[in-house]
Parts: C-alpha cells; sequence; structure tokens
C-alpha cells in the first residue's frame, strides 16, 4: 500500500512537471521575430516594445505603443570602481527601478527594436537581451533587421512624440552563472572551455585595438568568429539558422560545448553569445563582461598577438 501511495504521488509530481513543463516551452519568447509578428500583435496586453533609437529619432517616429530607452545613458551598463567601462551593474535595483518604467513586469513579453541599419546597433537589442536573461526574465525578444525592418513595409504604422507608458514593478531574479568572471577565462584552457572572439578580423589579429583597451590581440588560444559575418552583408538582419552553422565551420568554432564570446566590452560579444546561444542553440555558451578592455586594464595576463607592425 506504502509502495502504491508512493507510485502514485511520484506519478503526480511527474504529470504536474512535463505540465508546467510545456505550458512553459508553449509560451517561451521566440529570440527573432519579424515585423508581420510585431503588426499582428500591436497593441495586445502584456507585450511591450522597447525601442532603441535616438530620441530625436524616436520623436520622429516608433512602431505606436512604444517605450523609449537609451542603450548607453539608461543604466544597462556602468563603470566599475576600477574603472573598467561598460559593465553590467554591480547592483540591479536602478535597473530594475527602469525596465518597470517603460512598463515592464515579471509577466511581460519584451520585444527590442533596434535602429536595424547595421549589426553594430543590432548589438545594443542582442546586449540588452542577454542582460534581461541575466535578470532572469525569458520572455524577450529582438525585432530582426530593426526600425529599418519595420519602416520598409509603408503600410506599417508610425507614431510621433514621447511615449506614454504605465509604470510597472519589475523585479529581478539574476543567473549569474550566464557571466563569465575574468577568472573563469583565466581557468578556461584548463578546462577546455573555448574562447571565442567576436571582433573584427583586424582587432584579432592585433592590427588595430579599441582605444578603450590597453594592448592589441587577444586572449591566447581564442578562435575569431566576426559578428558582423552573422548579419546579411553587415546590417540589421540575421542570417538563417543553416548560414550561421556554416559560417561557424569556417571559424572553426564547434556549435555545441563550453564556450565563453567577448570582445572589447561586451557589446559585440552579445552578439555572438545571441547566435551561438539563441539561434544555433548552443545553451552552454557565456559572455564575458569585462572582454579585452578589462583583460588589458587589469593586466589580467598574456594578449597574444598574430601581426606586428613594429
Amino acid at each position: 500500500m506504502k509502495n502504491l501511495l508512493m507510485n502514485s504521488s511520484r506519478s503526480f509530481w511527474l504529470a504536474l512537471t512535463f505540465l508546467f513543463g510545456f505550458i512553459g516551452t508553449a509560451f517561451a519568447a521566440d529570440p527573432l521575430v519579424d515585423a508581420a509578428w510585431v503588426k499582428a500583435n500591436l497593441g495586445k496586453s502584456g507585450i511591450v516594445v522597447v525601442d532603441m533609437q535616438p530620441t530625436s529619432d524616436f520623436l520622429r517616429g516608433h512602431i505606436p505603443g512604444a517605450a523609449s530607452t537609451d542603450f548607453a545613458k539608461s543604466g544597462w551598463r556602468e563603470e566599475r570602481a576600477d574603472k573598467v567601462p561598460d559593465m553590467l551593474p554591480a547592483r540591479f535595483d536602478k535597473l530594475a527601478t527602469h525596465i518597470g518604467s517603460l512598463g515592464i513586469d515579471n509577466n511581460t513579453h519584451v520585444v527590442l527594436v533596434a535602429p536595424g541599419g547595421a549589426y553594430l546597433d543590432m548589438g545594443w537589442a542582442t546586449r540588452i537581451y542577454w542582460t534581461f536573461k541575466v535578470l532572469g526574465h525569458d520572455k524577450v525578444s529582438i525585432l530582426n533587421g530593426g526600425m529599418a525592418a519595420w519602416t520598409k513595409d509603408k503600410t506599417n504604422p508610425v507614431e510621433t512624440g514621447a511615449a506614454k507608458v504605465a509604470a510597472k514593478t519589475f523585479t529581478p531574479h539574476p543567473r549569474m552563472e550566464m557571466v563569465a568572471s575574468l577568472d573563469d577565462v583565466k581557468a578556461s584552457k584548463a578546462k577546455g572551455v573555448m574562447l571565442v572572439d567576436s571582433r573584427p578580423e583586424d582587432q584579432y589579429v592585433g592590427i588595430n585595438r579599441n582605444p578603450k583597451a590597453t594592448e592589441n590581440g587577444t586572449l591566447p588560444g581564442a578562435r575569431n568568429l566576426p559578428s558582423g559575418w552573422t548579419t546579411e552583408n553587415g546590417g540589421g538582419m540575421f542570417r538563417p539558422k543553416s548560414e550561421l552553422e556554416k559560417l561557424f565551420k569556417v571559424a572553426n568554432v564547434p556549435t555545441s560545448g563550453d564556450q565563453i564570446t567577448f570582445c572589447n566590452t561586451g557589446h559585440l560579444a552579445s552578439i555572438g553569445w545571441f547566435v551561438s546561444s539563441e539561434l544555433v542553440g548552443n545553451k552552454k555558451v557565456k559572455l564575458y563582461d569585462g572582454s579585452m578592455v578589462e583583460w588589458t586594464l587589469v593586466k589580467a595576463g598574456p594578449v597574444e598577438q598574430k601581426v606586428s607592425l613594429k
């Protein structure tokens, strides 16, 4: 009788787990949505479009009902006490308040809209997407092609003027295991974790560098998969999975297994993370937030320079 009760209880919890797992999967947000999806869901309760255009451009025209955020000034990143710039905030209270001011709570499906003119500004969207994931919020998507894709179809409505948004309460549930620390990078070689440099090839080989970094080159042993490859002609439209997988093969980067993406300040690396984790499907990839700027500023270790012009 006791075994029967135990088996019944186990079956109940397995069924419950399956049910909630199914519900979660059924309502999971797709990482990319297109303009047609946004148009079909415009104005629906529980969906908030977040526009990242410069304020002047937002005022001239945005998707109706969209909220406005500034990638550089709204608290998505901050300078650390040791002067390492553009890092994930050490505390999330101010950022959570800003997210709430956009009309977002923990049940909101967030749709991020970058300008869409180039892969660089799509990196604003991927960085904020990654930040939402780190904050424990999975209901987030990116409009593929950004605002440029929306305005390409002249039948899509455009609203002008300031945003009118009712503030809500957003509570972070941090998942810091998604963030690769400097120590994680140092230990990567011994653990067999691949490092993937998302910067352009000229910076990877050491010909040029970001002004905030103090040395040319890349992390020792890293492979290069430039984030500019992952969009069509370096624009705002991400390539389909089949093409991305070919690019991973060209770059000699596996599409599975433990990996850490990096760049200069965690901007382009967010594109690499997004493509690898969300589009190709490697859920073992992390993002090194500090990237080459932190590595060289704090003199964390050697830098590999493949080309020396001096």
